[in-house]
């Protein structure tokens, strides 16, 4: 990557999802039959999301990891306006249903030790190229939780369930709105389904989901930090 734009041998390692892909989650599909008429996974059949739709820019592999883990850990804050440039055009239909763009918010002791969210930034980066205004404070984390990479999923909800808040003095600005989730990563759904459920407790019309990369199904606990 070089002055905020992929170079060739970059554009032709990344791993776009393209269509055909889950409507609801945004895994790759292996074709069209795979989803059926609703473009939706056997596992969002079977177990439906919390939120409406998802979108991903990118597999979560070895190319992605290497844009998404310096963000993360590294201060590599540039690589957000790449990634955010891409989930915009991944996700374009869900930005032009969206009246508000929301983070996945991150524990007040975790940010004072990283100093930035990196969902802040990449919902940020939206915002800016989609004029979809951002609401980069609009939830909250009450505690602090165990690093939720190696849990399974059903670990994973009970860790974080109850834990994510719409922060007080912001229900206003997210009661009937179309909001749009913004995260890095996207593995099991967790924290996005405890997030989604948060914002239409508070009164949200519809919670979308967008993120930078998605992991396959069933790969969850074989990749490095998928999800905090």
């Amino acid at each position: 990557m070089t002055d905020g734009a992929f170079c060739s041998d970059c554009f032709s390692s990344a791993r776009r999802i393209i269509s055909p892909c889950c409507d609801r989650c945004g895994t790759p599909l292996v074709n069209e039959t795979y989803g059926g008429a609703r473009k939706i996974c056997v596992s969002c059949q079977l177990k439906p999301p919390v939120w409406r739709q998802g979108r991903a820019a990118f597999v979560y592999d070895d190319w992605s990891r290497r844009m998404i883990l310096p963000l993360k850990y590294s201060d590599r804050t540039e690589n957000a306006a790449v990634l955010s440039r891409e989930m915009g055009r991944a996700g374009i239909a869900l930005l032009d249903q969206a009246t508000v763009l929301v983070p996945v918010p991150m524990y007040r002791g975790k940010l004072w030790r990283r100093r930035y969210n990196q969902a802040a930034l990449l919902a940020h980066g939206l915002a800016r190229r989609s004029k979809v205004p951002a609401l980069l404070d609009g939830l909250e984390r009450k505690r602090a939780t165990r690093a939720l990479a190696r849990l399974s999923p059903k670990e994973r909800y009970a860790e974080i369930a109850d834990t994510i808040v719409v922060r007080p003095g912001r229900e206003k600005r997210i009661a009937g709105q179309a909001v749009l989730l913004v995260d890095d990563v996207l593995t099991t759904g967790a924290t996005a389904s405890v997030c989604a459920d948060a914002l239409l407790k508070a009164g949200a019309l519809s919670v979308d989901i967008l993120v930078a990369a998605r992991t396959g199904k069933g790969d969850e606990r074989d990749v490095p930090y998928p999800e905090e």
